[in-house]
């Protein structure tokens, strides 16, 4: 028949259910995702504006004696930090955006793959949170130290809120995305897309890329482009490692696992 073997049977209420059903399940996750967002982002816009002090303290700090930012447009002052509370939201809900597609995608899994999907998915947060993190405390001191100090003499900085507030949100999202690189390694490695000696080989290949991301995904200077670059490089080196000792697990789950009738 279409029996699966012992262990990696999907469970019988998942097989039955019809698409209607589904699609209703789909919805509920969808509303409860938008519902988290609109929470934190209510209980967030109260602070908005102190937010944004801290947001942008890394480059005001910089500032000379007597200059601060501005706002070059009549709304920017109401539309800067409403963005901010906005992303931020999002932000914050992403555990339970995250959990919500959990719950969605779980019942169709085999028991193996939750044992890895459930920690991978954890891991994937952290790692995006550590990727902003990062760029705030540590790339965004060099690279606006480096931007304040390379202009020309007599030329008065006044950074808009606006811009700055993009180019920040783009630094986020960028390292944010870059951390994920030892995730993604795993998972070309337990799909059988690659192997970690694959991997491994293509090494020099893998550093001239990263560079190349990181002069895609940052400002135009050397220290920005270094601090992703690098980062990257490293992390895939883990994800090389984390993919064999995970495939490894894998492995031995199937050998231990009754052979199918």
């Amino acid at each position: 028949m279409n029996a699966k073997p012992d262990g990696n049977q999907m469970p019988p209420e998942h097989q039955e259910m019809p698409l209607i059903e589904h699609l209703l399940e789909l919805r509920n996750r969808l509303l409860k995702m938008v519902l988290a967002v609109i929470i934190c982002f209510a209980a967030i816009y109260p602070f908005a504006n102190e937010l944004y002090l801290w947001l942008s303290e890394p480059l005001r700090s910089l500032l000379p004696v007597g200059q601060t930012m501005i706002a070059t447009d009549v709304t920017s002052p109401f539309f800067a930090p409403l963005k901010l509370a906005l992303v931020l939201a999002v932000f914050v809900a992403i555990p339970i955006i995250l959990y919500q597609l959990w719950s969605f995608v779980a019942p169709g899994l085999y028991a193996h793959e939750k044992r890895l999907a459930f920690p991978l998915l954890f891991t994937s947060v952290l790692l995006f949170y550590m990727g902003a993190a990062f760029a705030y405390y540590v790339v965004f001191p060099l690279v606006f130290g480096f931007f304040t100090a390379i202009g020309p003499e007599g030329i008065v900085e006044l950074p808009d809120i606006s811009s700055y507030l993009n180019f920040v949100l783009k630094m986020f999202f960028a390292f944010g995305v870059a951390f994920e690189i030892p995730i993604a390694t795993i998972l070309l490695i337990l799909t059988g897309a690659t192997t970690p000696e694959d991997l491994a080989e293509k090494r020099p290949y893998v550093v001239v890329a990263c560079f190349i991301v990181g002069m895609l995904l940052t400002p135009p200077d050397v220290i920005s482009q270094t601090l992703l670059a690098v980062p990257m490089w490293i992390l895939f080196e883990i994800g090389i490692l984390c993919g064999r000792l995970a495939r490894r697990e894998v492995d031995e789950q199937d050998s231990d696992e009754p052979a199918g009738e």
